[in-house]
């Protein structure tokens, strides 16, 4: 991709859809079969909400780069994240894309279905005028991180999966102009969907839709 059609690229994380290796917080309540098909439906919405936008993409799978996927390969350029956590992935995966040429680059994962095509383009518009862009998410993490330039310490010294990521972040980027866009929810636990009416057609009949 050295001849980019695009100075923006956005970089989405995906994990192989296997059973009982997605969604495992959630697989703890709903089980494993139906975290999987939760997960395939947040990875359809990912793709309908990043197809027509006017970006170059690039999907990095957890573990093997697949074809005749729900990925087509005219729109997104397919790699394996390569490192042993997630802040190295993702510094991979940046330094590839600047490395490339692209002057705007940001990361999204595949499970926000608070999440829309409006809010990715919000988000590039913002790295006009500010060196990062985040977006937070209710957890204590973010669900979107973009930049101009390479900020490698955003990618050490975090406990990914925990409620501190987003406000280190944050610290690491103070002294940079950074837009912090609204808060979405991510889906990790089974409290994140449990009122969602998109949802309920995937959770067992035995549930009771207090369950905490």
């Amino acid at each position: 991709m050295t001849n980019t059609k695009s100075e923006n690229l956005l970089l989405i994380f995906t994990r192989n859809p296997e059973l009982g290796k997605c969604k495992t917080r959630l697989a703890k309540t709903v089980g494993d079969e139906s975290a999987l098909k939760i997960y395939k439906f947040l990875l359809d919405h990912t793709v309908s909400i990043t197809k027509q936008l006017d970006v170059d993409k690039a999907v990095y799978y957890s573990v093997k780069v697949r074809e005749n996927d729900i990925w087509d390969e005219t729109i997104y350029t397919k790699y394996q994240q390569e490192g042993e956590d997630l802040g190295i992935r993702m510094q991979h995966a940046f330094e590839q894309g600047f490395k490339d040429g692209y002057k705007n680059i940001i990361i999204i994962g595949s499970d926000m279905y608070d999440m829309s095509q409006e809010d990715l383009e919000e988000a590039f518009s913002a790295l006009k005028n500010h060196d990062a862009v985040v977006g937070p998410a209710e957890d204590g993490g973010y669900y979107l991180l973009g930049m101009r330039s390479l900020q490698t310490k955003v990618f050490t010294n975090k406990i990914w999966g925990t409620d501190t990521v987003l406000a280190n972040t944050l610290k690491d980027l103070e002294d940079t102009n950074v837009k912090v866009l609204a808060e979405r929810n991510d889906v990790d636990y089974f409290s994140d969907i449990k009122h969602v009416d998109a949802f309920q057609q995937f959770l067992p009949n035995y549930l009771d839709k207090d369950f905490q």
